[in-house]
């Protein structure tokens, strides 16, 4: 089997919370570059060594780096695009930037060229009972009466080949009856936001604290046909900064954010704000072991549960606003 080098660029501090995310995608092998090691070797005062090789020296001014192997297959372009979503979700928790940069690097291969090597991978998929989703280049058959919702592999998440993501939309597609307006909290691609609206959302708002997630939602959404003026794309950390807050607004009839279960947690207490009364709330990304502690602190915050969704380890989830 081929693989493709993936490395994770953060600091000394940031290891353990990377290498935790990683693990909740279900990665398990890490190689770690930090310079830490070289220090903590010249602390040694009991090591017995002549000379320092090639390998460590290389530690010495090194930016850390935890870098893992992902297997080379149809799975890889959204395991890619989960690494950078948990990467920028734990970005909105490291207030005081101790974790460093939290960037994604693939190191064997020109990511131009990786995503276009996996369009033979990537068909046209239908979700729920109403959504087809496919890539620009596939086409459909004649009389199709699905949804379609067409977007193309790039590096923001959110393609619908996730488990996440699918929960998603078929919680989303019970929630939609016509004229809601949807906000969508982490939107990576935009594939919910874009979603809500072809199935019936009068008009939607995507969020994300990554720039060039918020660009590439706003390109998918004109891709879809759906006007400017029922398709906002905004960039900031709703956590942090209470301008975006009042920016962004509330009186939304749904809000929809399918991140992680720390993310979820720590928006817990501000989903309500942006929600009128009765308007309903749906959220993903959640690991299964962090199911009851993600869905109690929302249920904590007034909301009441209506629904949840599971696909092998990964939980969504419904609420409606007391």
């Amino acid at each position: 089997m081929d693989w493709i080098e993936t490395a994770v660029y953060t600091t000394t501090q940031g290891i353990e919370a990377v290498t935790g995310r990683l693990l909740g995608l279900g990665i398990d092998g890490f190689v770690i570059k930090d310079a830490q090691d070289f220090e903590s070797f010249l602390e040694d005062k009991d090591g017995n060594w002549d000379y320092i090789d090639d390998d460590l020296m290389g530690l010495k001014d090194c930016e850390t780096t935890v870098t893992v192997y992902i297997p080379d297959d149809a799975n890889s372009p959204e395991l890619v695009s989960a690494i950078r979503a948990e990467l920028n979700a734990l970005k909105l928790t490291d207030t005081n930037g101790e974790f460093g940069r939290l960037e994604c690097e693939l190191k064997n291969i020109r990511e131009q060229d990786w995503a276009n090597n996996w369009k033979q991978y990537f068909k046209p998929l239908c979700v729920g009972e109403k959504l087809l989703i496919k890539p620009s280049w596939e086409s459909v058959s004649e009389g199709e009466t699905r949804k379609v919702l067409e977007i193309d592999p790039a590096a923001s998440f959110g393609t619908g080949q996730h488990n996440t993501t699918q929960l998603c939309l078929e919680l989303l597609e019970n929630n939609i009856s016509q004229g809601e307006r949807l906000l969508d909290l982490g939107c990576g691609s935009g594939i919910l936001s874009i979603a809500a609206v072809l199935l019936g959302a009068h008009s939607a708002t995507a969020v994300d604290i990554d720039e060039n997630s918020v660009k590439i939602a706003a390109e998918n959404a004109r891709k879809n046909n759906i006007p400017t003026d029922r398709y906002t794309a905004i960039a900031g950390n709703i956590i942090t900064d209470e301008s975006l807050v009042a920016q962004i607004g509330t009186g939304y009839d749904i809000v929809c954010a399918n991140i992680v279960a720390d993310v979820l947690v720590a928006m817990s207490g501000i989903f309500a704000g942006f929600l009128k009364k009765g308007g309903k709330l749906v959220v993903s990304g959640i690991i299964e072991p962090r199911r009851d502690e993600v869905l109690e602190k929302i249920k904590a915050n007034g909301f009441e549960l209506i629904q949840t969704r599971q696909k092998d380890d990964w939980v969504a989830a419904s609420f409606v606003y007391r």
